[in-house]
């Protein structure tokens, strides 16, 4: 009797030690994600650096955060659709954007493609005209900084 009562206890601390690993095991691997999670929301650089490819995205009124995450993720914009979603939930853009047709690249921020969904920067088709310096207009595109002196 005293041997199954010993054997008991002995189990019952054994499963209370392997419970409070696997405890401290998750609390320590969520707080790890969250925590990357956390910093990728301000830090995430764009897909690529440079230039990078023009994309043309076309977004609908009735798309949440995390179809609107997919289809970024799917494009090539961003590496991490659930991240976009957040950031896009996060973002000071949110109640700004507009659904359209977008031409993004990924040389982008995701903050950045979040500024053009919302109209606050135009898109990089758009054309602009520049003045230089002898007076007279050049149009070319919003990224070209190069100009041909006549």
């Amino acid at each position: 009797m005293k041997a199954a009562n010993l054997a008991g206890a002995v189990l019952g601390a054994i499963l209370k030690v392997a419970f409070a690993v696997i405890v401290v095991y998750l609390v320590y691997t969520g707080a790890s994600t969250c925590y990357d999670y956390g910093y990728r929301i301000f830090t995430e650089p764009a897909v690529s650096a440079g230039e990078g490819r023009k994309i043309t995205v076309t977004l609908t009124s009735d798309m949440s955060a995390t179809e609107i995450g997919t289809i970024m993720q799917e494009k090539g914009l961003t590496r991490d659709s659930r991240l976009f979603a957040l950031q896009y939930l996060l973002s000071e853009n949110k109640k700004d954007w507009q659904p359209g047709t977008y031409e993004l690249s990924t040389a982008m921020t995701a903050e950045e493609m979040m500024e053009v969904m919302a109209g606050q920067t135009e898109s990089a088709t758009e054309e602009t005209v520049e003045t230089i310096d002898n007076g007279s207009a050049i149009t070319g595109e919003t990224q070209d900084t190069t100009a041909v002196a006549q």
